[in-house]
């Protein structure tokens, strides 16, 4: 989902490759709640962006994940890295 901006398709594919790719850590993940966009139209030094994963895995577990940075790929890159980081530690709470 994109906010107050249009997602192009290299947004997507670039959401895709970095979110989709987060399988190989944790490889049960049931649903991925992706929203990028621009936070506001009011900033004066240029466009913040912010990006905000959801993650949804077995026993009703939600891991979620947020950044906002002036470059759109950073926070997605930033989102990726928080996430692989707590998937990793909620698969070794399960072990």
């Amino acid at each position: 989902m994109g906010t107050n901006m249009e997602l192009t398709e290299a947004i997507k594919d670039y959401v895709n490759q970095k979110i989709g790719g987060l399988d190989k850590f944790y490889d049960n993940i049931l649903i991925a709640r992706v929203d990028v966009g621009i936070t506001s139209k009011h900033h004066q030094k240029g466009k913040i962006f912010r990006a905000e994963v959801n993650l949804e895995v077995p026993q009703k577990h939600l891991i979620r994940a947020e950044s906002v940075q002036e470059d759109l790929y950073k926070a997605i890159n930033e989102v990726k890295n928080d996430l692989q980081r707590q998937l990793k530690k909620f698969k070794e709470k399960l072990a």
